[in-house]
């Protein structure tokens, strides 16, 4: 019989839980990551799944997540564990047909439990799953250590976070143009901070929370990995250009608008503009 730690969804999120704990962005138990399948990506590997599947309510129904499947990390867990242990460390988990509530199908060994940020994972792909005509499967929360940073010394304005992140790295521009959006503090693994998220990823893939990490989305695993990484590039020079005295020239308005006519991207007008 195949093992289920060879399918590619599992796989794929040993890689991603190890890739960023080798970043030094999930320290300890921080940081989480969901993905969503299909019915088919998960058929293959029924043989392997729980006998008796524990059921967990939601604290909110999710009625555009019926019957869809997700693997996740668990609550508590470390990211550089992932890889050692899969099945303590991560789940497969089932949405009910209505949203009330899900069922562990797979690992979340020794009575684990998702991540406690499982309902802003939810409400943020139900968000995304819209934005994005339904490609995007991935919600990654990590503590990117530079965009953390600036958060405590920039004003915590979507506007002008973006621009800053535009004129630190030239690719930013293409990889988000619709910019980064940015919530007020807010206590973690609450509805609260899981709709404000969501409704700010109506709008674009990456949101940061103030002194404690970013958001990510994307239509796989390595896509939203990729544009956390490249958001964090650029804060990675910008705070070593803050730290050697500011800026003394930067890209300009102009450059950035032709960069985007290149390649094809709407930047967002008010951070142009700002």
């Amino acid at each position: 019989m195949q093992n289920i730690i060879d399918a590619w969804f599992v796989q794929g999120m040993i890689k991603a839980t190890s890739d960023a704990w080798l970043k030094g962005w999930d320290e300890r138990n921080g940081g989480n990551l969901t993905l969503r399948l299909d019915a088919d990506d998960i058929a293959p590997w029924r043989a392997s799944f729980h006998a008796h599947p524990r059921y967990i309510s939601l604290s909110q129904p999710m009625p555009d997540l019926a019957g869809i499947p997700f693997i996740v990390t668990g609550s508590g867990k470390f990211f550089r564990n992932v890889q050692l242990s899969p099945a303590a460390n991560l789940g497969i988990v089932q949405i009910d047909n209505d949203g009330a509530g899900y069922h562990i199908l797979w690992g979340l060994e020794n009575d684990a439990v998702p991540t406690s940020e499982l309902p802003a994972h939810f409400l943020s792909h139900c968000a995304r799953m819209k934005a994005s005509g339904g490609k995007d499967r991935v919600i990654m929360h990590c503590h990117a250590t530079n965009l953390i940073a600036l958060t405590y010394v920039l004003e915590n304005n979507s506007d002008i976070f973006t621009r800053k992140l535009w004129e630190g790295s030239t690719e930013c521009l293409v990889v988000f143009p619709e910019g980064v959006g940015i919530l007020p503090w807010m206590v973690p693994g609450t509805d609260e901070i899981g709709a404000a998220t969501a409704l700010e990823m109506e709008k674009r893939a990456l949101v940061l929370w103030p002194f404690h990490g970013v958001f990510g989305s994307g239509p796989t695993l390595d896509e939203a990995f990729g544009l956390i990484d490249t958001a964090e590039k650029s804060a990675e020079v910008l705070v070593k250009v803050i730290s050697m005295g500011g800026m003394k020239q930067t890209i300009s308005r102009e450059q950035l608008i032709a960069l985007a006519q290149r390649f094809g991207v709407t930047p967002l007008q008010s951070a142009l503009d700002c």
